[in-house]
């Protein structure tokens, strides 16, 4: 039976998601981070499959997010999308160290994957964190500093007011660099990576995302089976149910 806790690790709410049998056991762990604006039950369905085949499944609810939630919406959040990617970014070593801590992970034996902002989330912690083993990044982009100004073209293309003025500006820019997957491909190691990206997606441009796998394949030259690029040429911003099966597949092989 699969069982799923309600639980708070220092402050920060997550489902945990295991086989009830295999509960107290140490488990390869898969770390699934969610979209802006969603909340983390809606990916149950990669938990429960994920913990079938033997995965310990940690959802954290990410900053301003469900039962985070303070009351922003719209503009006001959008705003505070960088600071939610970072912050998730620090949390999952938290909650990585606290499962850890209390031997119910194999620590050599973790996975990172996440939609959209969890995507863009886990392709910036592949840039902190040597101990992810293999990731998968859906509907999630690379180009932190690329992305997040064009964030900021088209709010003023649209008249949208920017409360944050030059210096916050560059200040936020030199923090996304340093989590620039695009910028240190070398801190890939080598590690599996999937990609799944709708090729119509209106939300994180497709071409940004397939523009990188092209830059890193040479990188992949000696085990190609490492990498690899889903393009789903009907699918907009939802990953579809083969995304979600590549997914277990993915980790069954590589974590």
């Amino acid at each position: 039976m699969i069982s799923i806790e309600n639980k708070i690790i220092k402050d920060i709410p997550i489902l945990h998601v295991a086989d009830q049998q295999k509960w107290d056991q140490e488990l390869p762990l898969i770390l699934f981070v969610h979209g802006f604006t969603s909340i983390y039950e809606k990916n149950l369905h990669y938990a429960y499959l994920l913990a079938k085949k033997g995965f310990r499944v940690i959802l954290p609810e990410a900053l301003y997010h469900g039962e985070r939630n303070e009351g922003l919406s719209g503009h006001n959040l959008n705003f505070r999308f960088w600071d939610i990617v970072l912050q998730t970014i620090e949390e999952i070593d938290i909650i990585k160290t606290w499962f850890e801590k209390e031997r119910l992970i194999d620590p050599s034996r973790i996975g990172l994957a996440g939609t959209s902002m969890g995507g863009i989330v886990t392709l910036g912690a592949l840039t902190k964190y040597p101990w992810i083993k293999a990731a998968v990044s859906l509907m999630g982009m690379p180009y932190y500093e690329k992305f997040a100004q064009w964030q900021l073209d088209e709010m003023q293309k649209n008249g949208l007011h920017i409360p944050i003025d030059d210096n916050e500006i560059h200040h936020l820019m030199g923090n996304l660099r340093e989590l620039d997957l695009s910028m240190q491909t070398n801190k890939l190691q080598n590690r599996p990576l999937l990609f799944w990206h709708g090729r119509k997606d209106p939300v994180v441009p497709f071409d940004y995302t397939y523009h990188f796998f092209e830059t890193i394949q040479q990188l992949y030259k000696q085990e190609p089976e490492k990498l690899k690029f889903i393009i789903d040429e009907k699918a907009g911003h939802n990953v579809s149910n083969e995304g979600v099966a590549q997914t277990v597949k993915w980790f069954e092989k590589f974590v």
